[in-house]
């Protein structure tokens, strides 16, 4: 049986795992790059050929136990896999484990957040993504890979980081103080503070990978110049998880490319470091 890591078997039980994770493997909103549906093997294939070893947090955190739960499976239109989606987290909120979800495109975290705003009392949503993602619906539905965080905006406090493309009709659902432009973060450091001061304790991630640039991150469906470096966003989120209740994280819109397993590797290490900052600062 694969394992994240390749870590042997006894951290790899659900009973010892402090963390769950689940691929949510759906694609079937994206409009233009394909294959994110199929990201997760390519995730956990890279990740059998990483040191475990974190050497910023002098960390093993595999040993808190890694524990890959059965996939979503449900395909056959966004409102479905938004309902099965939902449903099945409120399920996995009552295991009182640190959840992580892989994707899959961006619908998948609608109903992910609304389980988990619904479970803990003023949360704030921590988006990173190069588009805004506020659409009230595209292309017929409101669980649209356009529509991410919409719902989120309007039930809970919306941070989002790295935003640097969006449509006129988003305006109006945007709130511009606690929304951070890609143009207006470059060579600066205020913002950090500033998005800090504006969450709440408890804090749920989402992170759209094409929050990226695409020069480290091209493999996603709609790569957008001018997006955040390596240092810069692990830096930013080794603060937030120092500050903040991390209680939970998704990752999505790998679209792995054949011949290139660098964004792979990128994205387990991502991964890998998240959860050395929850467990080991």
């Amino acid at each position: 049986m694969k394992t994240f890591g390749g870590i042997e078997q006894e951290y790899a039980e659900f009973n010892s795992a402090s963390v769950l994770l689940q691929s949510i493997p759906y694609d079937g909103t994206s409009t233009w790059g394909k294959g994110a549906d199929e990201a997760f093997s390519s995730f956990i294939e890279a990740s059998e050929n990483m040191e475990l070893y974190d050497i910023e947090t002098d960390s093993e955190v595999y040993k808190k136990g890694v524990h890959i739960i059965p996939e979503i499976t449900e395909n056959s239109s966004p409102e479905k896999v938004f309902e099965v989606v939902y449903k099945s987290t409120k399920e996995l909120l009552k295991t009182n484990k640190f959840l992580t979800f892989f994707g899959g495109e961006h619908s998948i975290s609608i109903g992910i957040i609304k389980a988990f705003y619904e479970h803990f009392d003023n949360i704030t949503i921590l988006q990173l993504d190069a588009h805004a993602d506020l659409r009230e619906s595209y292309l017929g539905s409101k669980y649209n890979h356009a529509c991410a965080v919409h719902d989120a905006s309007k039930n809970a406090n919306l941070i989002q980081v790295g935003i640097r493309s969006m449509d006129t009709c988003e305006k109006e659902h945007l709130n511009k103080e606690k929304c951070f432009f890609a143009e207006e973060m470059y060579g600066k450091t205020d913002w950090i503070e500033k998005s800090l001061s504006l969450m709440t304790e408890n804090v749920y991630l989402t992170i759209d990978l094409d929050v990226f640039d695409p020069s480290i991150m091209p493999a996603t469906g709609t790569p957008e110049p001018g997006g955040l470096d390596w240092n810069t966003t692990i830096k930013y989120l080794r603060r937030v998880f120092e500050e903040k209740n991390v209680l939970g994280f998704d990752i999505v819109e790998l679209a792995p490319m054949k011949g290139h397993k660098a964004p792979n590797f990128l994205v387990s290490k991502l991964y890998y470091k998240l959860l050395s900052y929850k467990f080991h600062l």
